[in-house]
């Protein structure tokens, strides 16, 4: 085979493993409804001892629990945080994990944010989308939580738990936690270890 009939050989055993990947990753249909009712669980870290994952030092803030419809992920192959934290999930819960609400928003994640655009008027008062969602920058605690992680599709309802923690690399970059659900924009986002995951719906 000449050298140009490898290279298209090569596109095209690449094309149809990013339609299979695309296919495997493909949104779930809900029913209407809030399907995720509770707001998350946050508690006093059981251990603030400190994790060392790689280049990374993670510091326990807080246990963490939350049930929630996944909006949107975004994964990461090569910025900073990349080695960590493979992907971003931005959450809803209560009225932002309903059909009838979301159906009035675009909804996207880029750059490690997570935003939302409303079609028209908001169907919800805008202090109830800043509380019931967040962007989530997640870190699997094992290679079976992140083969777990990265099958997690967009409308699937999970349950999350573990830590949420600031971490510090080797080369003095770092990052902190949110520990509110009440703002918003830079710094918003939490930081996620997670020990656990589980479909709800």
């Amino acid at each position: 085979m000449s050298l140009k009939g490898i290279l298209w050989t090569l596109l095209a055993l690449g094309a149809l493993v990013s339609a299979a990947h695309q296919f495997r990753l493909r949104p779930v249909t809900q029913p209407d409804g809030i399907l995720a009712p509770q707001d998350p669980l946050q508690g006093e870290p059981g251990d603030t001892s400190l994790i060392r994952m790689g280049h990374w030092q993670l510091t326990p803030r807080a246990q963490y629990d939350i049930t929630a419809r996944i909006l949107s992920r975004e994964d990461y192959h090569f910025d900073t945080l990349a080695a960590l934290v493979p992907e971003d999930l931005a959450l809803g819960w209560g009225p932002m994990s309903d059909n009838r609400t979301l159906a009035q928003f675009d909804i996207s994640q880029g750059a490690r944010f997570y935003e939302w655009q409303p079609h028209g008027s908001l169907p919800i008062p805008r202090i109830e989308v800043v509380t019931h969602s967040a962007n989530t920058h997640v870190i699997p605690a094992s290679d079976a939580i992140r083969r777990e992680l990265a099958q997690l599709r967009v409308g699937d309802v999970v349950r999350l738990t573990g830590e949420l923690v600031d971490g510090t690399r080797d080369d003095g970059t770092y990052f902190h936690t949110s520990l509110t659900r009440l703002d918003e924009g830079a710094g918003a986002c939490e930081v996620l270890l997670v020990r656990s995951v589980a479909l709800t719906h």
